[in-house]
């Protein structure tokens, strides 16, 4: 008999709202892994389930090959496995309900099942944006099987949307889409969209397929900005003159001009002082970082603290350290998502992301349901250079910082 499900009335609720085309949206945190496969296991497959003590199991009536798409740390780390098993589920065919096919993978990989046909896939942690690999095989296998999409931060514009809204037939493609709604701007000479119009009618092509988990958490982020210094000279010089001061070459393009603005910024030594000063505050804590020099400056900074301290980044993949003090240091593309830890109250964001669903999902690491501490501190790391301000903007608006408008201002 299948174990009992522990469901919360927010996730009860979602299973009721979905359907196939659907955007699972929680927070992080929020459970929507075991959310997905109750719906799935009841809604699509004609299955019971004892949840919270009450009903009883009773397999599938019309089973499906379960196709879970998600990040290659989820995959390893054999998360989704552990939500598999109250449903008698697993990716060993052996012991597999009925011989049910379960397939978990990376998204990575999401080609090798272009041409699945009458299973159910569930995308997690959405990756389909753009026009690529990743969007164009999403939609051939929407297209061809029953789906749901989970996510904890939703798209930073319409153009994110684009993949889902083909996939569930709102617009024949991608150029449909874009005749339709999207305004170009006149001063490039590539094709960059300016804006998006007819807005309304894409606010309600949203919401038919968003369903919305709203949890009532017992936690509190308090998020600190803590001013740091930067040299105000050099930055004056590097936008007059776009000469690269550590490299002593011409800047030649925009994103080269910011990267090196945000150098001048998040290497400044006030940084590491602030940073000293909050682990001798704080024993254990989390810090997100962008670039590798920012890394240098951080292991540099360890040599002087007696803590362990572990590093999850394109370098190394150590998992999170154990024990009374200790430091993981985190670069955000590499490990903003598909883990959590519940042994700390405290983030520190050494530079800015310039992705709101990235600091989102950075944030979310140690907000979680499970979490012993009601109280969580988030401590942000700002200058008041131009670029640090600019990107600040764009995240408190929601948005994700454009270096081509930054260059414009």
């Amino acid at each position: 008999m299948g174990m009992t499900l522990e469901l919360a009335p927010h996730q009860l609720k979602a299973i009721d709202e979905l359907h196939t085309g659907s955007i699972l949206f929680g927070g992080v945190g929020s459970g929507k892994s075991r959310t997905s496969l109750a719906y799935y296991f009841m809604k699509e497959c004609g299955g019971s389930l004892r949840i919270n003590g009450s009903g009883k199991y009773v397999f599938m009536k019309d089973p499906k090959p379960l196709y879970i798409i998600t990040t290659a740390r989820k995959r390893d780390k054999l998360e989704w496995e552990e939500e598999l098993t109250p449903l008698l589920l697993s990716t060993d065919p052996s012991i597999s309900k009925n011989g049910t096919v379960v397939v978990v993978d990376s998204w990575n990989n999401i080609a090798k099942y272009r041409e699945v046909t009458n299973a159910f896939f569930i995308f997690d942690e959405q990756r389909v944006v753009g026009s690529g690999v990743w969007a164009r095989s999403f939609i051939r296998i929407a297209r061809r099987n029953r789906w749901i999409l989970l996510t904890a931060t939703p798209g930073d514009g319409w153009g994110d949307y684009i993949p889902v809204f083909v996939a569930n037939g709102f617009y024949k493609n991608r150029t449909e889409f874009l005749n339709r709604h999207a305004v170009y701007s006149r001063f490039t000479k590539f094709p960059k969209v300016d804006r998006y119009i007819d807005c309304k009618h894409l606010v309600e092509l949203r919401d038919k397929i968003m369903v919305r988990m709203e949890v009532e958490r017992e936690t509190e982020q308090h998020h600190i900005t803590i001013q740091t210094s930067y040299d105000v000279d050099l930055e004056r010089y590097i936008m007059r003159n776009r000469w690269d001061p550590y490299d002593g070459e011409p800047i030649q393009d925009i994103s080269k001009l910011c990267y090196i603005l945000r150098k001048v910024t998040n290497s400044d030594p006030s940084r590491s002082k602030i940073v000293s000063k909050l682990l001798s505050e704080h024993q254990r804590a989390i810090i997100f970082y962008n670039h590798d020099y920012e890394l240098e400056i951080l292991r540099d900074l360890m040599a002087s603290f007696n803590k362990t301290y572990a590093e999850w980044n394109g370098h190394k993949h150590e998992e999170v350290p154990s024990g009374e003090s200790w430091v993981y240091i985190v670069q955000y593309d590499a490990g903003a998502e598909a883990w959590n830890c519940t042994t700390t109250d405290t983030i520190i964001f050494y530079s800015q992301n310039y992705s709101y669903k990235r600091m989102i999902q950075a944030a979310g690491r140690i907000d979680r349901l499970n979490t012993p501490y009601k109280d969580l501190y988030y401590f942000h790391l700002r200058s008041t250079s131009k670029i640090d301000r600019a990107i600040s903007l764009a995240l408190r608006n929601k948005k994700r910082f454009n270096e081509n408008k930054f260059v414009e201002m």
